[in-house]
């Protein structure tokens, strides 16, 4: 069909570690012509050579090895991301691009010039409760959310919004969900509280107006919060969410840890990325009578306390039971 847009396949890697109770990601800079500000960090990315790349997986690994000097050992796939919209700029070109994305988990070790390891909470500081409830969600994103669901003119969609934003942030009495992490995301972005809301759409504006989202009136301050090139921080928070489902039935952290550790060790990987205190004993408890690890019978001596004994992760686990993850056991408030 004559003037229909081209479409290009593109991959994207989520590379996470924990790195002295931090999650930290791998980002790297665009270079000129690559999505979104140059200025702006991306996710490692690259185009799928259809005639070169044997496997999707094997492109992926050899963008990441390219732009970073990293070699990938577990990878899985995470998401297609293939809105119209993800990507202004192409969409201008005439190309519709689509991206897979994968999450890929390793122990975090030197890169390139051209890349860098970011903390995680660098980009959604809101998903950090380890030390209890953010104070920026009540001293700003509430405030912030309020005058969006005000802003709208009709009372169901009023109504709409206000349901959304109790659910996702936890308001008005109801639960956090750690897992909410990209409805967070997105919430945020269509009440114009990220940049990225405001760089696509003037990245539109060949588009006629009434093709473009309404903004808000007048126009609010941005939230704390490390912006990404084209819709790499809603790859991200996809990951994150992702991440934090499958601790409750997948022994992911141990592609986290050295192949000996302590327990506490293992407990402060966990809430890391759940962003939640655990309850010690019930932790250690969990993963000892669940089959998760054993001793070793030597003692680490530089804990800054009592020698702690290190374990390592049982394998057989895998075999034994269809899903043995560490779970989140009675977090602490």
């Amino acid at each position: 069909m004559s003037g229909a847009p081209r479409v290009a396949i593109g991959l994207n890697a989520v590379i996470v570690a924990v790195t002295d109770e931090v999650p930290r990601i791998l980002t790297v800079l665009p270079r000129t012509g690559e999505p979104g500000d140059p200025a702006v960090e991306a996710l490692p990315f690259g185009p799928l050579d259809p005639q070169h790349d044997r496997t999707l997986d094997r492109g992926l690994r050899r963008w990441v090895h390219e732009q970073t000097g990293l070699a990938l050992g577990y990878v899985e796939q995470l998401y297609t991301f293939g809105d119209r919209d993800r990507a202004p700029r192409a969409q201008r070109r005439g190309l519709r691009e689509v991206s897979v994305a994968y999450l890929a988990l390793v122990r975090e070790t030197s890169v390139d010039d051209a890349a860098r390891w970011r903390g995680w909470y660098e980009f959604f500081p809101w998903e950090d409760w380890r030390s209890g409830r953010p104070g920026l969600i009540d001293q700003a994103i509430a405030p912030a959310l309020d005058a969006w669901i005000g802003g709208a003119s009709e009372t169901l969609v009023r109504q709409e919004r206000r349901e959304r934003t109790d659910i996702v942030f936890g308001l008005h009495g109801a639960p956090w969900d750690g897992e909410r992490v990209l409805e967070r995301y997105e919430l945020l972005y269509e009440a114009y509280l990220v940049p990225e809301a405001w760089r696509d759409r003037d990245d539109l504006s060949g588009l006629p107006e009434d093709a473009r989202p309404a903004p808000p009136v007048p126009r609010p301050e941005p939230l704390p919060g490390r912006p990404m090139a084209a819709d790499h921080r809603r790859i991200l928070a996809t990951a994150l969410g992702r991440l934090r489902g499958k601790l409750k039935y997948r022994p992911v952290i141990f592609e986290l840890l050295p192949s000996a550790f302590t327990l506490l060790q293992a407990q402060k990987v966990v809430e890391a990325l759940a962003g939640v205190p655990l309850h010690k004993q019930n932790f250690r408890r969990l993963v000892e009578t669940g089959g998760l690890v054993e001793g070793t019978g030597k003692l680490d001596s530089q804990t800054g306390g009592r020698p702690a004994e290190l374990f390592v992760f049982r394998r057989d686990v895998l075999r034994e039971r269809p899903a043995p993850g560490v779970g989140l056991p009675h977090v602490r408030r």
